[in-house]
């Protein structure tokens, strides 16, 4: 299957999950390789857990298998995000400029849309075959095979059944990054999408002698002391508009690029955020603007339950799942809350609410209009 036209289809299907065709073409496009075969991996930009962790496991799966000619990448600068800088089979990496131009495989990890690939974008076209292994049931199944599972918690759930189905041993470096992409994705095993078969899944990684504990504390609870001032200062202006949404509550809060200048901090110690956001009880939606560029924000969206923030992110250029979900705004904050707050109204049949305009932003904050672009 040839690249040629697989940026056409950009409209969401409707959810499923990968039929017994779809497995076997995708264990096809691994064993029918060349002796030489080009692989390169791919992940979204500003990569979490679950991207990173499933894009590396699988590395290290196939190279277990005999894979020669093998890179994996990430579109933007090549930053690995401090919690994951010890996760094994990150020698894979190259910066993606690095990349290999005219893979014979491509595979893209937790990607929902083209547009989170970045300048690597190109590479779906110039590839012999490209496989796209998610979970979010907006993938727009761009690319040539399908793997995509909207009943999954996590893409590394996909990644474990394909390992499984080319015969990949299970040892504990591909289990550490499983671990990561399954921990992270299910907020610790705490989300909705934390099933039975999650479990079943954490106990075959955790059979290999991996450390949850070490992992967990590396992962979700070491931060540096810059860090936690700066979700000091950035809590400090969470507004909370409990007639919003119909009344289940909004809460939301920002972050400017000059909150992390001041603190000393990267952009991806922010990720983790919307999660001390998300708990406020008055709220079921809570949201997180963290600012990009001087008129370019990336937006979390989290849900109790009540509301579909997918809706929501898609609405607005973006998408993800039910609870969970983000795209990307230009403009001012007051714009930007404005358009979320007249999304979440029009979910629920009513009219935005009124409320007190966003407080005003720091140094270099936008001050133009409020176009709304994509991002999952």
């Amino acid at each position: 299957m040839t690249g040629g036209a697989l940026l056409a289809d950009l409209t969401p299907p409707t959810a499923g999950r990968p039929t017994d065709a779809d497995w076997a073409a995708a264990v096809a496009a691994v064993t029918g390789l060349p002796a030489d075969g080009r692989v390169l991996l791919i992940c979204h930009v500003n990569p979490d857990g679950d991207a990173l962790g499933s894009m590396l496991g699988f590395g290290l799966g196939l190279r277990r298998l005999g894979v020669r000619q093998l890179q994996a990448t990430f579109p933007g600068r090549p930053e690995v995000p401090e919690p994951f800088q010890g996760m094994p089979g990150l020698d894979l990496l190259v910066p993606a400029v690095q990349a290999y131009p005219d893979p014979d495989l491509v595979i893209c990890f937790d990607v929902a849309a083209v547009s989170r690939l970045g300048e690597l974008a190109d590479r779906l076209e110039r590839a012999g075959t490209a496989l796209v292994l998610d979970h979010h049931a907006s993938n727009t199944r761009f690319g040539g095979i399908h793997l995509v599972d909207a009943e999954a918690a996590a893409t590394s759930v996909v990644v474990e059944q394909l390992l499984d189905r080319l015969g990949a041993p299970l040892d504990r470096e591909i289990a550490e990054c499983l671990y990561i992409a399954l921990a992270t994705d299910t907020g610790s095993f705490r989300f909705d999408m934390t099933t039975p078969a999650v479990h079943e899944m954490a106990a075959r990684l955790l059979a290999t002698g991996i450390q949850p504990g070490e992992i967990s504390r590396r992962i979700f609870d070491t931060r540096p002391y810059g860090a936690v001032r700066l979700y000091g200062d950035v809590l400090a202006r969470t507004k909370l508009e409990p007639a919003a949404v119909g009344g289940r509550g909004m809460v939301w809060t920002y972050a400017t690029l000059e909150d992390l200048a001041r603190h000393g901090q990267r952009p991806y110690t922010l990720e983790a955020l919307i999660d001390s956001v998300r708990c406020t009880a008055e709220a079921d939606v809570s949201f997180v603007l963290k600012q990009v560029a001087e008129a370019e924000w990336a937006v979390s969206m989290r849900s109790k339950g009540a509301t579909d923030v997918s809706r929501v992110a898609v609405a607005l250029g973006g998408g993800g799942h039910r609870l969970a979900a983000g795209f990307t705004a230009y403009g001012a904050i007051s714009d930007v809350v404005a358009a979320i707050r007249a999304e979440l109204a029009r979910g629920v049949g009513g009219e935005a609410v009124e409320t007190e305009s966003a407080p005003a932003p720091g140094a270099g904050a936008p001050q133009s209009g409020s176009e709304l672009q994509d991002q999952q």
